[in-house]
């Protein structure tokens, strides 16, 4: 089925803060301008990003800095938008069109689970506010509703410019509808990925894309020319560098982007731990032994 977006690999920028928790602009800029080095589709303010816990000047503060970076002609820059209502996600996105955006992505308010007729309307009021730019939803169980095949076909009917999901955890058995039975370009993660594959066209969310830049695109790579075994040989891979990574602080009860800032770190650019209160980040000798893990276990990843 035709798809409303291009395929791509799709990599989330996180935020570095100082011990005041204000935004360091310079660690900021530096870590977008490497990432840009292997990739042109780049994001802020997903959960790892920390968009809920934001305040709207600092959304600015951060977006402006973000535009500076990416206002190019082969980057496609995205602002992620994390509210409790429509009028705030509106706000939000107000503030980041007037900036220069047009690509954003969002996530269903996180108060209570919305209804299907509730869902149409946040669809509709927040994509149909902003005719001439396009938007991806994100797809997470925050929002205390996760939408399936079924919900993304009524949502594509009578919202034009709804492009894209972002959808790391659906099964092999929703991937293979969600890739075949709509026109929404699908990112999925590194689990899911190579099951998308299988059955037709799909887009990649690397989450590990900074650790190793160049096995990211060779992952798309591999699923983009349909040599699904070796797809499925790195995914293996990818998992576990993943769970050696993580051991350390697998039975922590950190926030995501605590575990994105580890990641970041160890990929070598100035990452420092700190989340924006009242969430904690992985102190330094736990964050050691997090690295120190994936150097016993895979050391060809920290070369």
């Amino acid at each position: 089925m035709p798809k409303r977006y291009p395929q791509a690999v799709l990599v989330s920028c996180e935020l570095p803060w100082d011990e005041h928790q204000r935004l360091m602009e310079d660690a900021f800029r530096a870590q977008v301008r490497t990432t840009l080095e292997s990739f042109n589709h780049l994001y802020i303010f997903g959960t790892a990003g920390e968009g809920y816990a934001v305040t709207l000047s600092q959304f600015r503060e951060v977006a402006e800095v973000f535009w500076e970076e990416t206002d190019r002609p082969d980057v496609h820059p995205m602002v992620g938008v994390i509210a409790m209502s429509t009028a705030q996600v509106v706000e939000r996105i107000a503030a980041a069109y007037q900036i220069g955006f047009r690509m954003f992505q969002i996530t269903l308010p996180p108060w209570s689970a919305l209804s299907d007729n509730e869902t149409i309307t946040f669809f509709k009021d927040v994509c149909g506010s902003f005719p001439d730019a396009q938007f991806l939803h994100y797809n997470t169980a925050h929002s205390k509703r996760v939408l399936l095949t079924e919900d993304y076909q009524r949502i594509e009917a009578v919202v034009p410019n709804l492009v894209a999901t972002k959808f790391e955890s659906a099964s092999p058995g929703e991937t293979r509808k969600l890739v075949t039975q709509t026109e929404l370009q699908h990112f999925l993660g590194e689990g899911n990925f190579p099951w998308g594959c299988l059955h037709g066209e799909c887009s990649l969310l690397a989450f590990t894309a900074p650790l190793s830049p160049a096995r990211a695109l060779a992952f798309f790579e591999l699923g983009l020319t349909g040599r699904i075994a070796e797809l499925f040989q790195l995914a293996d891979e990818i998992d576990s560098v993943v769970e050696a990574l993580y051991r350390p602080v697998a039975d922590l009860p950190l926030v995501d982007g605590a575990y994105d800032k580890i990641l970041a770190r160890a990929s070598g650019v100035e990452m420092p731990l700190r989340m924006l209160s009242p969430y904690e980040g992985c102190d330094i000798p736990t964050y050691e032994a997090c690295v120190a893990s994936l150097r016993k276990a895979h050391p060809e990843w920290l070369e």
